[in-house]
């Protein structure tokens, strides 16, 4: 079994930044594809940023520009730098990891709150 752990959300105002974190219980040395996910009240989940094993990201279009994500290895961390926050960035951000293929681990989620 795989342990994912999210932190980093909270409150911000619009313009401001946070960083997520997402530790994972095992090496992600090996883990085929890593990724941030978000779910708004009353919306789907949906992707907001992937990193492939071999380092090739994608993000949403809506994220573009404002988010980074990251991965320290030494420390089975994944990131989410958010720049330029919005109000409708506000969600619960979920980390996804693919251990092996269609293996999917999740954690619990970190809220996010972006004020005007």
């Amino acid at each position: 079994q795989v342990q994912v752990v999210e932190s980093g959300g909270g409150l911000v105002q619009a313009g401001g930044s946070l960083r997520l974190s997402c530790v994972v219980s095992r090496s992600i040395l090996s883990i085929n594809d890593m990724g941030w996910y978000r779910q708004a009240p009353g919306k789907q989940r949906e992707l907001v940023a992937v990193m492939t094993n071999g380092g090739r990201t994608n993000y949403a279009d809506s994220v573009k520009g404002r988010f980074t994500i990251s991965r320290t290895n030494a420390k089975n961390t994944l990131y989410l730098q958010m720049n330029s926050l919005k109000p409708e960035d506000t969600a619960a951000y979920y980390c996804s990891v693919e251990t092996s293929p269609h293996v999917y681990y999740w954690g619990r989620g970190t809220q996010v709150t972006v004020s005007s």
